[in-house]
């Protein structure tokens, strides 16, 4: 009896066993449309998106938060909504720290009123967005981007658990 419970032990904890999914999170780009755009208290709220999922995905330990400096993403984006726009190239950023999945966002402010958490799933394998999601956050507060940084997780969290 103990046999058996021995070996699914060793195979949990082998590396052929279970093993979390790496993710790598871009810092989210700030994409203000409003007449003032990127205050200063603007680019610190959306400044503040990347560590707050980072957080909320990898309470529970089946997503490793897989690091990337803002030199390595300053190097592989072209440009503004670059990596946002082509997968492959957040993908080859993804192998270069080994992830598994890379997720490129967006902070969209279209009004003063309302804002929009955007982020695209990439799958590091098949150099492809596997899933978009946004988040609509109804003012500035932060528990507002809180909240919203809570919601875009679980998303995430449940696109990642499907097969």
């Amino acid at each position: 009896m103990l046999r058996p419970i021995c070996c699914a032990a060793c195979l949990l904890l082998s590396p052929y066993g279970y093993s979390a999914q790496r993710l790598a999170i871009l810092d989210f780009e700030a994409n203000d449309l409003t007449s003032l755009p990127n205050t200063p208290a603007e680019l610190a709220r959306t400044g503040s998106i990347r560590p707050l999922l980072a957080q909320a995905l990898s309470r529970d330990g089946a997503i490793e938060i897989v690091p990337i400096t803002p030199q390595q993403q300053a190097a592989a984006n072209a440009g503004f909504g670059y990596l946002f726009r082509y997968a492959d190239q957040a993908a080859k950023l993804g192998r270069q720290v080994g992830a598994d999945w890379v997720l490129v966002g967006q902070h969209s402010k279209p009004s003063f009123m309302f804002s929009y958490l955007i982020g695209d799933l990439v799958n590091v394998k098949t150099q492809t967005a596997v899933g978009q999601f946004d988040i609509e956050l109804k003012g500035n507060h932060r528990k507002v981007t809180e909240r919203g940084v809570a919601a875009l997780a679980e998303k995430i969290k449940r696109k990642l658990s499907r097969p």
